[in-house]
């Protein structure tokens, strides 16, 4: 788990100190191989608007006429229609897993020409299609728009959110069943939603500590097959047992992310360095290892030990100095920094120094 520690410095600095990891759940770390939502889109039209439609523009006469036609009213071409009530629209939602003809689904439908608004508007009869360019869906209804806009007559206008995008709760009749292969083969796979070696190698053994030896089986870094009965009852009631087995996922590994957009450094508590001095302008940190030996008192039994003890030295040209007498961790380094008043661009090229010379144990990265 990751625990972050907000430090202040100049912008938001955020320390990621890794402790050790918690279980969890089969079902929070990993997904089910074949178990997946599909999107769908489509292309319609908004009617009943307030004015507040289309312009008269080529694609938008087309939709208007074809719409037309589809009822059987035939519209010469050489009629302009004004269709200010009107506005061509692109219609898209996510379709979930086993979702059943007849059961219904959210749609967004958003403008996709010079329309203003499209409140107080409904959708009209829209096919959903699939990435096969197969209808899955029919969308159709009365729009719920979070956005409002205005304008006055001397072309001052107020806009509030998003007027021109809005939605429909429940408003997709599902028509077709997405297939799945869930229920063939003898094996079903998880993927986790974080690839890691060991957490792969611990959920198996988690399976196999239930089920039995060689149930389960990581395959990589991300996928982890188990062998599961063929019965479809048999298999969810199989699958709902796993899915709740608790596992203890690995760290994660030492790294850094910078951004420099935003000025946020964040740094796992894994990341190490090793001894380096640096000098950035009127900055100078200085890391050194002063190894100590314990000698243990007599009669106790004990050995005679090395101990590790670092020093972080920060020094600027004013002579403000910060003196830290622990481990060599980042956590330390930033906070010895933070305490001087350094700038986080300042901080951000002694990372990218750091790095380049080697002095840091785990992975830069600058986004």
């Amino acid at each position: 788990m990751k625990a972050f520690i907000n430090l202040t410095l100049g912008v938001a600095l955020v320390l990621a100190s890794l402790q050790t990891a918690e279980a969890a759940r089969i079902k929070d770390l990993a997904k089910v191989q074949g178990v997946r939502s599909n999107q769908l889109i489509g292309y319609g039209l908004v009617v009943g608007l307030p004015g507040t439609g289309e312009k008269n523009n080529a694609f938008s006469e087309q939709t208007f006429k074809t719409m037309l036609n589809n009822f059987g009213i035939k519209v010469s071409d050489s009629l302009k229609p004004k269709i200010k009530d009107v506005a061509p629209v692109a219609v898209h939602a996510d379709l979930p897993a086993f979702s059943k003809p007849g059961q219904t689904i959210d749609v967004t439908v958003s403008a996709i020409g010079e329309a203003k608004s499209l409140r107080g508007g409904t959708l009209l009869q829209t096919f959903l299609k699939g990435a096969d360019g197969r209808v899955y869906a029919v969308a159709q209804g009365s729009l719920v728009v979070g956005g409002l806009g205005a304008e006055g007559a001397d072309g001052s206008k107020v806009v509030v959110n998003t007027p021109t995008v809005g939605r429909i709760p429940n408003g997709a009749s599902v028509e077709r069943e997405v297939p799945s292969s869930f229920n063939s083969g003898d094996t079903i796979t998880f993927n986790l939603n974080r690839s890691d070696f060991t957490t792969a190698k611990r959920m198996a053994d988690v399976i196999n500590g239930l089920v039995g030896a060689d149930t389960a089986r990581p395959l990589d870094a991300t996928s982890v097959q188990v062998f599961a009965p063929r019965d479809p009852a048999q298999r969810v009631s199989y699958l709902a047992t796993l899915e709740n087995l608790e596992v203890d996922p690995a760290e994660e590994g030492a790294k850094i992310i910078v951004n420099s957009r935003t000025g946020t450094i964040v740094i796992g508590s894994q990341v190490k360095l090793k001894p380096a001095a640096i000098t950035h302008g009127g900055l100078t940190v200085t890391i050194s290892e002063n190894p100590q030996v314990s000698q243990p008192n007599a009669f106790s039994n004990g050995q005679t030990a090395v101990v590790p003890n670092s020093t972080i030295n920060v020094q600027q040209e004013n002579n403000r100095m910060f003196k830290l007498d622990t481990g060599s961790t980042l956590d330390e380094l930033v906070q010895a920094i933070n305490q001087v008043g350094v700038a986080p661009g300042d901080l951000m090229a002694i990372l990218e120094a750091l790095q380049q010379a080697g002095a840091i144990q785990g992975e830069l990265v600058i986004l």
